[in-house]
């Protein structure tokens, strides 16, 4: 579920035909809880839950910025939005249309597009609450500085994620992040293919160079060499035209999800490791982002507190996603931080919790003794916890990031990878890699700064923009 409690279904092509008559008075009718936000928005505790807004009173006279008045503006926007093809990114460009800066006029428009998905006014108004006061701390004032964090946010909030236009703006992403892999990868690939006649034994082996160079590393592409080499004798493929679908589709298998159980007695306790360096502090404010747009209550606690300046970047990155944050001060043991934040998550009824911890070079023996500590108390104090525990990678790192993954793992047993900057390196082939070695799940990827750049991992879409 998220951010909002309810949400009209997506218009279908029968319910716009059906309701093309009735369309401006209805929108007219949905607009009395949408009118014009004449002030400036209110702030919001990040420590706790939103409160809804103050009510506005009705626009009578013309509209912020020259805007047609309210009933004329329902009308028109209402039949324009009735009229669209049913995706989140044509409903927000109908919505933002001659809407260049922060405004009024923004606000009012989010206000009816939210009105007319039959989110709750109180809801609608803390959405809006929260992202005003975002767009203050970041000093954003241009439509195009944060439109795309605010298509973000809605897709969360009204659990349009894995929507198709959301999911082709991902691919996109993706496609974009993988660049320089698939420039190192993708020309030698096509050479392959096109020097050769037949998949042979001359062609493997050439492969398996290629598939080095990706970082995939020596274990795992003997791996990869020999699940290609079986399914190819099974399908009775030699034909080189046809194997980028055949690495696509092996590829997908590799990284294919593996069921988990998602019940927990909340709150849910995520413990997030790795070294420093590789992004954590960001990572577990996008993580926490996203859970908060889905409507759950985030603790952040400060388990790193001997890298300098770790707590202050944390909490700097908490107020950003809204979230309540825990910290005792620079060098204060680790598990003290664990144990008092979960007990304050407990008392304040948290939905989440997230424990950051140190990053020191995952060769010191200490660290993952340190880390063994803090699962050893959550464990005590929350049967069960921690639920997850979240590794950090950096994906530039190549060869780097599977020793790590061995070494955390065996330390304290991982549920899941996040494996940031993939934006930025030629070894996108390292999340195969792990896979393949050590069949533990990539979650998220990141590929950017931005909030909304932390993004599910899905590996039929990695395959397809890595072959294709």
């Amino acid at each position: 579920m998220g951010f909002f409690s309810r949400i009209k279904k997506i218009w279908t092509k029968e319910e716009q035909a059906a309701a093309a008559e009735t369309t401006a008075a209805a929108a007219t009718a949905a607009a009395s809880g949408a009118a014009a936000h004449a002030g400036p928005i209110p702030p919001v505790s990040p420590a706790s839950p939103l409160s809804p807004v103050p009510p506005v009173q009705p626009v009578t006279q013309s509209g912020p910025d020259g805007a047609a008045p309210p009933d004329a503006l329902a009308a028109e926007l209402g039949l324009a939005l009735r009229q669209a093809e049913p995706r989140l990114s044509v409903w927000l460009a109908i919505i933002l249309s001659g809407v260049d800066a922060v405004s009024p006029l923004l606000w009012e428009r989010l206000r009816f597009l939210l009105a007319s998905l039959e989110v709750p006014e109180a809801e609608a108004g803390a959405f809006i609450d929260a992202f005003a006061k975002w767009l203050a701390m970041m000093e954003y004032t241009e439509v195009e500085e944060f439109r795309g964090e605010l298509q973000y946010r809605l897709a969360l909030a009204l659990d349009l994620e894995d929507e198709e236009d959301e999911r082709s703006r991902l691919l996109l992403k993706l496609s974009q992040g993988l660049a320089k892999t698939k420039e190192l990868v993708a020309k030698r690939l096509d050479h392959l293919l096109a020097s050769h006649g037949a998949i042979d034994a001359a062609f493997w082996e050439e492969l398996e160079e290629i598939l080095l160079t990706a970082d995939i590393g020596h274990a795992p592409a003997a791996k990869l060499l020999e699940r290609l080499k079986t399914r190819a004798r099974k399908e009775g493929v030699v034909d080189p035209a046809r194997f980028k679908d055949f690495l696509a589709a092996e590829l997908t298998d590799i990284l294919a999800p593996k069921k988990a159980i998602k019940a927990v007695n909340p709150p849910e306790v995520v413990l997030v490791v790795g070294v420093n360096g590789v992004g954590k502090t960001t990572t577990i404010a996008k993580l926490a982002h996203r859970a908060r747009m889905g409507g759950k209550k985030v603790l952040i606690a400060a388990g790193d507190t001997f890298r300098a300046a770790a707590i202050e970047q944390l909490a700097i990155w908490a107020e950003r996603a809204g979230c309540g944050f825990y910290a005792k001060g620079a060098n204060a043991d680790p598990a003290a931080v664990a144990y008092e934040a979960l007990a304050l998550a407990l008392a304040e009824h948290y939905d989440i919790l997230f424990v950051d911890t140190a990053g020191r070079l995952h060769t010191k023996t200490n660290l993952m003794e340190e880390l063994k500590k803090i699962e050893r108390v959550l464990a005590k104090k929350h049967p069960g916890a921690p639920h997850r525990t979240i590794l950090v990678l950096d994906a530039t790192t190549g060869q780097n990031a599977l020793s790590q993954t061995k070494i955390f793992n065996q330390a304290v047993g991982l549920d899941e990878i996040v494996m940031t900057k993939l934006d930025g390196t030629a070894k996108g082939g390292v999340i195969v890699g792990i896979a393949l070695e050590y069949g533990v799940p990539i979650t998220f990827v990141g590929l950017g700064e931005k909030m909304e750049d932390l993004r599910p991992f899905n590996g039929a879409d990695f395959a397809r923009a890595l072959v294709n």
